[in-house]
């Protein structure tokens, strides 16, 4: 019988691995699944494996200070990661019952944000702004203020942004002793999917950092800092896919199935009974415009909002 929608099956014989999920049930025994990385040199009859459960990625502290990427294999050249357990990337949302509603501030040492606009503990927080007014910094600034004097994990998932500032980061983070070569004492986990990656692998590798996230959260009751660079990225790649799978278009070209992807993905970011998840995600507003259904779509899931303005950015 053909495997399950979402099941991830893994191409045989082929380096570096290739992982395909289904995506649709075509009949006749036949999948259409979308590939998470580059499909060359794929030929009729090559033997595929059903691994009988969806994309597995490797979590736990033994992450801490490496890079993975969407099927959780490390891209840093330092050998395997080698943890206890694997979680499935793709997960139920806490119960409502699970939930935290504490409300705390979170100090950002930023004075314009604390002041003005301050973000909540376990909260989600987006920063808006279109093409170079600055998010990638201020998210840069936030990890470095909140990250080092927070002492606790955080895990940052570089989707579809550009490789050379996941190069820059990591370097910076080493430099900052965030990340530790050479012991245990990393305290940031790296997810990339960047833009040269296939739009399988950019549509699900906020759902890999997600995963490694909340195996802090819920298994060892910690408070997590989840950086996302960039949440439109996810909706983007969200959209190539959908037009590949043939479904039909709905508001300047989204998928039909926008609210649901973002749904399934934010509800997941929250905080719980045993541990809670404070994301900081940067949205890129295309051509500036804040109704875009892509950024509107976000608005509905936040808890705080920054907004770049290009005017002051030129100043």
């Amino acid at each position: 019988e053909p495997p399950s929608i979402l099941n991830a099956l893994e191409v045989k014989g082929r380096t570096p691995k290739l992982v395909l999920e289904v995506a649709q049930h075509l009949g006749e025994n036949t999948v259409r699944t979308i590939a998470m990385d580059g499909t060359e040199g794929l030929v009729r009859g090559q033997e595929v494996v059903d691994t009988k459960t969806s994309i597995k990625v490797p979590v736990g502290p033994k992450t801490l200070g490496r890079i993975i990427n969407v099927i959780g294999e490390p891209i840093d050249e330092r050998g395997p990661v080698e943890t206890e357990s694997k979680s499935p990337i793709h997960q139920e949302a806490p119960e409502f019952a699970e939930m935290n509603v504490d409300q705390e501030i979170l100090e950002t040492g930023i004075k314009v944000v604390d002041l003005l606009a301050p973000y909540t503990k376990g909260g989600k927080i987006g920063l808006f702004g279109g093409a170079g007014v600055g998010k990638t910094v201020l998210i840069m600034e936030l990890i470095n203020n909140v990250a080092l004097t927070h002492g606790g994990y955080s895990v940052f998932a570089g989707v579809g942004e550009r490789t050379r500032e996941g190069n820059d980061f990591y370097h910076e983070m080493i430099a900052s002793k965030v990340i530790s070569l050479k012991d245990d004492s990393s305290k940031v986990a790296l997810v990339y999917g960047q833009m040269n990656e296939p739009p399988g692998a950019r549509a699900r590798v906020a759902l890999t950092g997600l995963t490694v996230a909340e195996y802090f959260r819920d298994q060892e009751g910690q408070d997590v800092l989840l950086f996302i660079d960039n949440i439109f990225r996810f909706t983007q790649a969200g959209s190539e896919v959908s037009a590949l799978l043939g479904r039909i278009p709905s508001a300047v070209g989204y998928q039909p199935t926008l609210a649901t992807d973002m749904g399934t993905m934010q509800e997941r970011i929250t905080t719980t009974k045993k541990g809670s998840i404070t994301s900081v995600q940067a949205i890129f507003v295309p051509a500036d415009d804040l109704t875009d259904p892509a950024p509107a779509t976000t608005f509905a899931h936040l808890d705080a909002m920054t907004v770049l303005s290009r005017a002051i950015s030129e100043l």
